[in-house]
């Protein structure tokens, strides 16, 4: 088992990511301050968290769905990605698209956290890629149903 390094900012020893099962994907990541995210803006929200990834890992910073479900509370950047080499405090873009301004009290869980192993690979250029069924459709090509 790999151990990925935590530092938490003064005063934030609480905040430090948990599971909520042991079972889970992903830690969850709370808000280090109060604020409220206004509507139709994205908002920077300070987790507390600092982390020290090895070469061949990155975090993901994913949405929590009960926020996105209940609240119109999204990732602007979702998932977002923290490489290997960063060592500032992770932060949560989030957006408000609900019609009114929500509140977010220090403590509370504002998303989560998957951190993945990277596959080693190269990219090849090349001048022209092999046929497949799906070939060039994207965006909806293969229906609705």
């Amino acid at each position: 088992m790999e151990s990925i390094k935590i530092v938490m900012a003064e005063g934030s020893e609480d905040l430090f990511p948990r599971k909520a099962h042991s079972g889970d994907a992903a830690w969850d990541l709370r808000a280090r301050v109060a604020l409220e995210l206004p509507v139709g803006r994205s908002t920077l929200v300070p987790t507390g968290v600092f982390i020290e990834l090895p070469e061949d890992y990155e975090a993901q910073i994913r949405p929590r769905s009960g926020l996105a479900l209940k609240h119109d509370l999204m990732l602007t950047n979702s998932p977002g990605t923290v490489d290997s080499g960063y060592r500032g405090e992770v932060g949560v873009i989030m957006y408000n698209g609900g019609s009114a301004p929500y509140k977010i009290e220090r403590g509370d869980r504002i998303a989560q956290m998957v951190i993945c192993k990277l596959p080693a690979v190269t990219l090849e250029l090349c001048s022209h890629l092999s046929d497949s069924d799906r070939g060039t459709g994207g965006f909806g090509s293969s229906g609705k149903n």
